[in-house]
């Protein structure tokens, strides 16, 4: 869910970089772009309803929460799901 996620990796081949960019591509058209991060962040005891709206409504839900999971990213809400329900998810296999 936040943007501005920086890459800096490249190969002779650019392959790796392309691939990086394609993986990243969900968060061109992310909802959260539009919101800002740190609405994805709230403060320990806050709500995340509001953010799983939005998550809810967003074309890249799907990739957003791939790229949580295969980035381990322990804090705020990324494609729909909190930390705590990452983290069940992971313990259950998904």
């Amino acid at each position: 869910m936040p943007i501005n996620i920086t890459t800096s990796s490249t190969t002779s081949t650019g392959a790796r970089s392309d691939r990086t960019k394609h993986e990243l591509s969900w968060q061109e058209s992310a909802l959260c772009a539009q919101t800002g991060a740190d609405f994805f962040f709230p403060a320990p005891g806050s709500s995340t309803r509001e953010a799983k709206q939005v998550c809810g409504a967003c074309e890249g839900r799907v990739a957003c929460l791939q790229y949580a999971l295969t980035h381990d990213e322990r804090f705020g809400v990324w494609g729909g799901l909190s930390e705590k329900e990452r983290q069940r998810l992971r313990r259950n296999g998904g």
